[in-house]
C-alpha cells in the first residue's frame, strides 16, 4: 500500500470514528499536548483524564507550573505512577521558562529531561502542525502488524525499522490529524487482545491479518523472572492524630514523594523506635502486600505502631516530619501507601 492510500484510509477513518473530544484536544497548546502525552506514557486513557483535568486547573500554564513547588505538583501526580515524569515535567517547565519561548525542534524538545524522540514529535505535529513521526505504543503496534515485522520493539533492530516506516507514512499535510489518528486506531480498534479487525481502515492490507496471526505481532517483551524486595514499612501514629513520615531523596523510585520509614524487619522497626525514645503502647504487623515495578516486586509489611511522641530529635532532620492526619490528602504519596493510610484512619473512625 503507498504511503498516499495509507495515509487517506487513515485520514477518512479518523474524520469519522476518531476521538475529538478528550480534554487535551481542546485548546490546543504546546503545553497542553506536552503533558498529555506525559501522562500517557505507559497510562491508559481513562486513567489520564481526570489527573490532567486536575492539573490544568492548578497549572493552566507553562509559567504556572514552573514556578510551583514540586511538592504540590507530585501530590498531583499522586496515584498515577512513574513519578520521574512530573519531575521531569517540572524541571523541564523551569528550563523552558527561563528560555523564554516553548521549543519546536525535534534536537531542542530531546534536550529536555523526559523527553524522548516519540513525545517530541507528537509536540511538534499536533501542536506546531511539522511533518514529524511518532513511535508510541499503540503506533508501534498498528504498524508491525500491518507491514508484519518480527521481533519485540524495545530491540534497537526492529525499532530502527519502525521508526523507518513511521516516518515514511507521516504525511506534511494534516499532519496533527494523522497523528491523533494513528493513536486512536491503536488505542480504539488495534488493540492489544481482541483487536476489532473488521472495523479497521487498513485491514485490507495488513498482512497480520492475512496471517491470522494479529496476536503474534508486535512480539512480546522477553520474559524475565522478576527479583523479590522485602521491606517492613513503619505506620508510626501518635496520640495527637499524627503520623510520621519521611521525604524520599529526590530520584529513584517514588522519588520526591512521601512515604513510610522502611526497615528490614518488624524488629529493626521497633528498635529504632526505642532508640528515638518512641514510647510503644500498641503494636501490630499485618499481612505481607506486593507491589510491582517495572524491575521488581516489592513485597511489603506494613507494621502499625502507636506512641505518645511527637517531638525529638529525628523529627529535626529534614526527611522526617509529624503530619496531622488531616492532611494526608494533600501530601504526594504513593499509591499503596496512601492506600495503607486511608485504611489505617479509616478503622480508627
Amino acid at each position: 500500500m503507498k504511503p498516499s492510500v495509507f495515509q487517506h484510509c487513515v485520514l477518512t477513518w479518523f474524520d469519522r470514528h476518531g476521538r475529538k473530544d478528550l480534554p487535551w484536544q481542546t485548546d490546543i497548546t504546546p503545553y497542553r499536548v506536552w503533558l498529555s502525552e506525559t501522562m500517557l506514557q505507559q497510562t491508559q486513557v481513562v486513567t489520564v483524564i481526570p489527573y490532567f483535568q486536575a492539573f490544568t486547573a492548578r497549572f493552566p500554564d507553562l509559567s504556572k507550573l514552573a514556578h510551583a513547588d514540586l511538592d504540590e505538583v507530585l501530590q498531583l501526580w499522586s496515584g498515577l505512577g512513574y513519578y520521574a515524569r512530573a519531575r521531569n515535567l517540572h524541571k523541564a517547565a523551569q528550563i523552558i521558562h527561563a528560555q523564554g519561548h516553548f521549543p519546536d525542534t525535534l534536537i531542542e524538545l530531546m534536550a529536555l529531561p523526559g523527553i524522548g524522540k516519540s513525545t517530541a514529535g507528537a509536540i511538534l505535529s499536533i501542536a506546531f502542525n511539522k511533518s514529524t513521526p511518532i513511535l508510541d505504543g499503540n503506533v508501534k503496534r498498528v504498524l508491525a502488524r500491518f507491514y508484519a515485522i518480527s521481533g519485540w520493539p524495545g530491540n534497537t533492530q526492529v525499532s530502527q525499522q519502525l521508526w523507518a516506516i513511521s516516518a515514511n507514512l507521516t504525511p506534511e499535510q494534516r499532519v496533527a490529524e494523522y497523528t491523533q489518528a494513528m493513536m486512536d486506531l491503536g488505542a480504539t480498534v488495534c488493540t492489544r487482545s481482541k483487536p476489532r479487525c473488521e472495523m479497521c481502515p487498513l485491514e485490507s492490507g495488513c498482512l497480520a491479518r492475512q496471517m491470522r496471526s494479529t496476536a503474534d505481532f508486535p512480539a512480546p517483551r522477553p520474559s524475565k523472572l522478576l527479583p523479590v524486595k522485602k521491606l517492613v514499612f513503619l505506620l508510626l501514629h501518635n496520640n495527637q492524630q499524627q503520623i510520621f513520615l519521611e521525604k524520599r531523596p529526590p530520584t529513584g523510585i517514588w522519588g520526591g514523594l512521601w512515604s513510610l520509614p522502611e526497615f528490614a524487619s518488624t524488629g529493626d522497626a521497633s528498635d529504632w523506635c526505642l532508640a528515638n525514645n518512641m514510647r510503644i503502647i500498641h503494636q501490630q504487623s499485618d499481612i505481607v502486600h506486593r507491589h510491582t515495578f517495572s524491575h521488581y516486586h516489592l513485597d511489603y509489611t506494613p507494621l502499625t505502631i502507636e506512641t505518645d511522641h511527637s517531638c525529638g530529635h529525628v523529627a529535626e532532620d529534614d526527611r522526617f516530619f509529624w503530619h496531622n492526619d488531616q492532611h494526608i490528602n494533600t501530601l504526594g504519596l504513593p499509591a499503596p501507601i496512601k492506600t495503607l493510610l486511608l485504611q489505617h484512619l479509616n478503622r480508627g473512625k
